[in-house]
């Protein structure tokens, strides 16, 4: 079974956001909870918003450019809880060079309110 329509666009958001470093569309994916995780490939877990903002605030600080493909390998909702787990393909150009990384990543959501939000990112690299 895979997510549903909504759960799919709200992933969709997250990678819009993050390709166009968009601060604000990103703080408004991400659940404020405290227990909201996020793991960036190779780096250490991050605990609730006020931790997670300020690692998005420096990618997007120290990267010119960025150009993200995403390929979905599974994705489920189940009630109020969703899934997507993916390959991205992340092009970045920081300080005039160009770096290509590939990543298992997983994205879960859960939906508050009618909207579904973002509560925890995992990118793990993909060793070539």
């Amino acid at each position: 079974m895979s997510a549903e329509p909504a759960v799919l666009e709200a992933n969709l958001a997250f990678y819009r956001a993050f390709q166009t470093k968009n601060m604000e569309a990103m703080s408004e994916i991400w659940s404020k909870g405290i227990n909201t995780l996020c793991i960036h490939p190779g780096r250490k877990i991050l605990k609730g918003w006020e931790e997670i903002r300020p690692s998005w605030q420096q990618i997007f600080r120290v990267t010119t450019t960025l150009e993200i493909e995403i390929q979905i390998t599974a994705s489920e909702s189940i009630g109020n809880l969703a899934y997507i787990v993916l390959i991205e393909k992340v092009t970045q150009t920081s300080n005039g060079r160009k770096n290509q990384s590939l990543s298992n990543a997983t994205n879960l959501f859960e939906n508050m309110g009618g909207k579904w939000y973002l509560i925890h990112h995992h990118g793990s690299p993909i060793l070539r």
